[in-house]
This record gives C-alpha cells, sequence and structure tokens, in this order.
C-alpha cells in the first residue's frame, strides 16, 4: 500500500504521509458519532428516524429541541475543546515540556479572575453578554504579565513556567477573594462558570465563538512551520535561522488567544489543553499538521462527551462539563507528574 504521496502546485510541493492522515479520520468519525449522540440523547431521547426528522424540520417540537438547545450547546463545547487543545499543544511545544498547558501559564488564571470579576462588580450594570470579552481579556492580559516578567535579555522556557505558575497562584487568590466577598447568587454563577459548562449555548454564541476560533486558526497555519521548530535548542535554532525570541511571543500570544477565546464562552475547563496533545502524540507519533488536527479532534471529543455525561447521567440534573474532563485529567496529570520525577 501506499503510504506517501506529493502535491506540487507551481513552485510550492509538499510530501504527505498517509498513515497518521488515516488515524485523524477514524478521530474525526468518532467525534462526528459523539456529536449525534449529543444531538440524540438527553431528557427526550430521539430514535435515528426522529433525529433525521428533527434535523430536516426545525420549526417542530423535536427540531427546537434538537436545533435550539442540543446544537449549538454541542457545536460550543466541540469548538471550546479544539481551541484548548490546540493552545496545549503550542504552548507544549514553545515550553519544551509536556505537564505545559494552558492553566499553567496563568491563561485561565487570567481569565477566571476577569470573569470573576466582572460577575461581582460589573454584571449587574452591563449584563452578561460581555462576559466573554472580559474573560479573553483577562487572559490575554495574565500572558502579557508572564511575559513582561520574565523578560531577561529574551524569553527561556524555564522563566516563563516558573512565572506563570506564580502569576496563575496569586490570580487564584484573588478570584477566591472576590468569590467570598460576593453575593451568594453571584457566587452560584462564578462556580458553575469556573468548572467549565457550555450549559444554556445559543447561536448567537457559536457564531461569535466561530469568528474568533476562524480567525486564530488562520494566524495558526503560517505558524505550524515554526511551532515544530520551537523545541530546538535556542543556539540551534538561531544558527538555522530562526528568530527564536519573536517566534516564540508569537506562539504563546497565539496560544494565550486560543485559550482566551475558549475559556471566554465555555468556562475555565481545566486539564483539556494537557491531555488532548499527549494523546495526540501517542497516536501520531512525528510532529506535523495531522498531530495537530489530532489534537483538536481529540480535545473536542473530550468535551463533547463529558456535556453528554453531564446531562444524561444524573437526570434531571444537569451538570457541568469540566467534573467529568478533571476526573479524567487529573489522574492523567498525576501520571505524567510521576513519570517526569522517575
Amino acid at each position: 500500500m501506499i503510504e506517501t504521496g506529493a502535491l506540487r502546485i507551481g513552485g510550492f510541493s509538499r510530501v504527505f504521509v498517509w498513515r497518521p492522515w488515516r488515524r485523524v479520520a477514524i478521530a474525526s468519525l468518532l467525534l462526528g458519532l459523539a456529536i449525534v449522540a449529543c444531538l440524540s440523547l438527553g431528557k427526550v431521547p430521539l430514535a435515528p428516524r426522529e433525529l433525521a426528522a428533527a434535523l430536516s424540520a426545525p420549526g417542530s417540537d423535536l427540531g427546537l429541541i434538537v436545533w435550539q438547545l442540543r446544537l449549538p450547546r454541542t457545536l460550543l463545547g466541540a469548538m471550546a475543546g479544539g481551541a484548548l487543545a490546540l493552545s496545549g499543544w503550542l504552548l507544549q511545544q514553545v515550553v519544551r515540556n509536556p505537564l505545559a498547558s494552558p492553566d499553567t501559564l496563568g491563561v485561565t488564571g487570567g481569565a477566571s479572575a476577569a470573569a470573576v470579576g466582572y460577575l461581582a462588580f460589573l454584571a449587574g450594570t452591563f449584563g452578561s453578554a460581555w462576559l466573554p470579552l472580559a474573560a479573553a481579556s483577562g487572559s490575554l492580559t495574565a500572558v502579557g504579565l508572564v511575559y513582561a516578567l520574565s523578560w531577561q535579555q529574551g524569553v527561556t522556557p524555564l522563566r516563563l513556567v516558573l512565572m506563570g505558575i506564580g502569576l496563575s497562584a496569586m490570580l487564584a487568590a484573588v478570584t477566591t477573594f472576590m468569590l467570598a466577598s460576593s453575593p451568594l447568587s453571584t457566587t452560584l454563577s462564578a462556580y458553575v462558570w469556573l468548572t467549565g459548562s457550555v450549559y444554556g449555548g445559543n447561536w448567537t454564541e457559536v457564531s461569535q465563538l466561530a469568528s474568533w476560533f476562524v480567525g486564530a486558526l488562520l494566524f495558526m497555519v503560517p505558524l505550524t512551520r515554526f511551532a515544530l521548530l520551537a523545541p530546538l535548542d535556542d543556539a540551534l535554532a538561531v544558527g538555522i535561522g530562526v528568530r527564536v525570541q519573536l517566534l516564540r511571543g508569537a506562539l504563546t500570544l497565539l496560544a494565550a488567544g486560543l485559550a482566551g477565546i475558549a475559556v471566554a464562552w465555555g468556562g475555565a475547563i481545566a486539564f483539556v489543553g494537557l491531555v488532548a496533545p499527549h494523546l495526540a502524540r501517542r497516536l501520531v507519533r512525528g510532529p506535523g499538521a495531522a498531530q495537530i488536527v489530532m489534537a483538536g479532534v481529540i480535545g473536542s471529543a473530550m468535551v463533547v462527551l463529558a456535556d453528554l455525561l453531564g446531562r444524561t447521567l444524573l437526570l434531571p440534573l444537569d451538570l457541568p462539563a469540566g467534573i467529568f474532563v478533571a476526573a479524567v485529567g487529573a489522574p492523567f496529570f498525576l501520571g505524567l507528574l510521576i513519570r517526569q520525577v522517575r
């Protein structure tokens, strides 16, 4: 069987290895099946024929359930999970550490602090429509602080991690203080958001997240070839003509933006940015576009399946998806940490 192929367009040529892309195709098919399960299962279960009828008749009772309640929520979770996974893959490349994730560099902490501050002090005046913007701004501000504090004739991966962990701890304390001093209703809303949930997702939020997500991907495509060089030693990278500091800053900012938009609309879902890139590397050994796409597909599947469990496992309760992601991600993180120590 032919394992490689070549694409030539004018002066552009690229060799493709098909085996990893077959695995990506299988993972994408499984993600599609998970999305179908999300549309079919719930308080009102739908048989395949009923689901097909609901999809073809948006104005019917079953169509209302699928088109207005389940489908926007599922798409929101899929995009949030994919964005977090891509962010984690980029950060692990930049930091050269398999334990790196949006949580360790202060991205999630900045978004959480900004979101809780908005809910506590500004939501009563401006409403909840500006919450995503506040969360995204908090994540970018946190990364800017981490980068500025890490700068000393350049930035090294070790300083980024240490500053990120320190700032995350400080932001967690600020978030806890605001929760403790806020009214009970605000605290409950903030806790659901901090756990990570796509409950109540609608088409407006889907379109907003999709526009930002596609914009981030357009920036990521030309930077992918440089992201593959990020794990190289600085001296070696400079020797082959890579502008290390500019590259590191651009990739860090892109990773922060991806995580920021995911957290803004999906809440602070932990561990997706850590687990999905690792699973992608195990399934697609060689670094390249196939591995990046696999990470995004796995991240989407994690959040979609977690949301499905949250909706169906303890009916009529609707639990945040972040609970089930953390139930898988925490043991995975501990296993990675033990391997690193050994």
